[in-house]
């Protein structure tokens, strides 16, 4: 127990020093701006200060895997909790190698902040340290998810890279296609920022809905009786033909459709609304604070910044990133899926989107090497493939049942 609260508190100090880097990238890149200020002695000043903070918090969240590896006695990428936070860990790691190539101070302003996401999306999962289930009693639990991890976190610096890309040239003096889906971009992101803050504050708060299904289960001592879901979030949707045991703070508006399988499929559609709305209400207060486009906010921070410089460490991270998850996601889960299930392939959501990943990064690199898509094209497509990745991590784990739903969700 002691080891499973250090790690904890590890893993804390890693978000809070995450936070702080992220801040003063910020402050680095918009306060050069500033009035009386030497620009470049600025970015330097503070872009240090802020990788420092991503070293030591990186070191930190380095403890936390060690000590979670030891006191569960396996790989900590056995749930959702522990998979999100070893891929915002790889995330980390991917950076501080590509800024050491570069010394960009801008790409921490960009990747520091989805890191910090990235850490409180794991925070929303349960983090209770529990024993395998037989199918992931397997050697190729530390192979497959950590290669995989990996691959993802060296992939989202190439979305990270290929944002900046658009930031920096999309024109934000009139309204065009390119702005309109840049701001559809963003406004993803902050979906996935709005459900991190709408869960943590009603997990607080213990404003619970609780239904009866009309499917039952044998309890622990071997009896049968009716399942019952628990929503943290206020019930839009309620499961089909379930009962209200415990009321929350508001009506249900409609019944899921009797087509989604699983217990826990009209929970999973409810916290996918939420996701949505509350993304949305986020979007519109900053549009309507900064009275603005949020690219044109973002653009004057990316000025001066050669924009082949940055399509180049997207194209770099992404044909690194690309192999490592071929090996993690797609190789290594067959074998083991053959292990484990006795088949290589059997359609299961997760796979199938693993594949469509893998499908659209082919693509990226045969259209960039053979049709010369460079520029905004490759910046499109890198920051497209990394949504594909976030709808495999928030949409699929959220809403789809499959195999893999084991993890924790």
């Amino acid at each position: 127990m002691q080891l499973i609260q250090l790690s904890d508190w590890l893993l804390d100090i890693a978000f809070v020093l995450y936070v702080l880097s992220s801040i003063v990238f910020v402050v680095a890149m918009t306060g050069k701006n500033w009035a009386g200020r030497d620009p470049k002695q600025h970015e330097l000043k503070y872009g240090r200060t802020a990788y420092w903070l991503a070293v030591v918090g990186f070191l930190a969240q380095t403890g936390y895997v060690v000590t979670r590896w030891i006191a569960g006695g396996h790989s900590p990428t056995s749930n959702m909790f522990e998979f999100i936070a070893f891929l915002d860990y790889c995330i980390i790691l991917a950076y501080l190698i590509i800024y050491r190539i570069y010394k960009l101070t801008v790409i921490g302003m960009f990747v520091l902040p989805l890191g910090v996401i990235m850490l409180a999306y794991s925070y929303v999962f349960p983090k209770e340290v529990t024993p395998l289930i037989p199918a992931l009693q397997s050697y190729w639990l530390h192979i497959h998810v950590t290669t995989a991890a990996l691959g993802e976190g060296i992939l989202a610096v190439g979305f990270a890279a290929g944002l900046m890309y658009l930031v920096r040239t999309v024109p934000q003096d009139r309204a065009t296609k390119s702005t309109r889906w840049l701001e559809f971009v963003l406004a993803v992101v902050l979906m996935l920022v709005g459900f991190i803050g709408m869960d943590s504050t009603f997990a607080r708060l213990d404003h619970k809905t609780v239904f009866e299904l009309n499917q039952e289960q044998e309890n622990n001592q071997g009896q049968m009786e009716k399942m019952k879901v628990e929503y943290t979030l206020p019930a839009i949707v309620a499961p089909n033909g379930s009962t209200v045991v415990k009321a929350g703070p508001m009506t249900p508006l409609f019944e899921a459709p009797a087509w989604m399988e699983g217990k826990d499929a009209a929970r999973k559609l409810n916290t996918m609304l939420w996701s949505v709305i509350s993304g949305l209400v986020l979007y519109g207060i900053l549009r309507l604070v900064f009275r603005k486009r949020l690219g044109a906010v973002m653009q004057p921070s990316l000025n001066g910044i050669d924009p082949e410089l940055l399509d180049e460490i997207s194209y770099r991270a992404i044909s690194i990133g690309y192999p490592v998850f071929t090996l993690g996601a797609l190789i290594f889960a067959m074998i083991w899926a053959e292990e484990a299930w006795g088949r290589f392939w059997g359609w299961d959501p997760k796979e199938v989107w693993a594949l469509i990943v893998w499908l659209f990064y082919s693509a990226y690199l045969h259209l960039r090497l053979s049709r010369g898509w460079i520029g905004a094209k490759s910046a499109w497509m890198s920051v497209i493939g990394f949504v594909i990745i976030l709808i495999t991590l928030v949409v699929v784990n959220l809403v789809i049942a499959g195999l893999h739903s084991y993890a924790g969700v």
